[in-house]
């Protein structure tokens, strides 16, 4: 999980998320468009550290009830959860063709985009650095300038799909 500098920085990080989540998908999308990889996507909970094993397989067994439940039960179910903890989902890309499968952390790619020089490497290993939001998303009027957001998330995009083709040999003088 990301750690901000101050609240400024928080609130920045939180307007761009969701618009960079949802040009991620659109733009993978596009791409898988003119790809022959077949993809899927999978949810994954990422547990705060110390929750026991039979805590998180209790607020699982909780939320796929919740799906089924009344609107009694419902209630029921979101105080029982409400007094529980709860995991942050994360959520993967699966790329396969042939025997290549490639798997790729949706919300570590936004972070790559809403934050200057983000690296999953060296933030996992750095647990306590702080990460910078690329102001050069946002506009002076202090709204999300979607543009540049475009520019950037096709340039990541893209990039990751190139980097799935294998590099095509060079043609031989003749």
């Amino acid at each position: 999980m990301p750690k901000f500098a101050d609240i400024k920085a928080w609130e920045q990080a939180e307007l761009l998320m969701q618009p960079v989540f949802i040009r991620v998908l659109d733009n993978i999308r596009k791409q898988l468009e003119q790809t022959t990889w077949q993809s899927s996507y999978q949810e994954t909970p990422i547990w705060p550290e110390g929750i026991p094993a039979e805590t998180q397989a209790q607020v699982l067994a909780l939320q796929q009830q919740l799906a089924t439940a009344s609107a009694v039960e419902a209630a029921e179910i979101e105080a029982q959860l409400a007094r529980l903890p709860s995991p942050q989902m994360s959520y993967l890309l699966c790329l396969k063709k042939g025997d290549r499968q490639i798997t790729v952390d949706l919300w570590q790619l936004c972070y790559q985009i809403c934050f200057r020089n983000y690296s999953p490497v060296l933030n996992a290993m750095d647990q306590e650095m702080i990460v910078t939001v690329d102001i050069s998303l946002i506009d002076d009027t202090g709204d999300v300038d979607w543009l540049k957001l475009d520019q950037k998330t096709k340039y990541l995009i893209e990039q990751i799909f190139s980097s799935l083709s294998p590099a095509q040999p060079k043609a031989e003088a003749e």
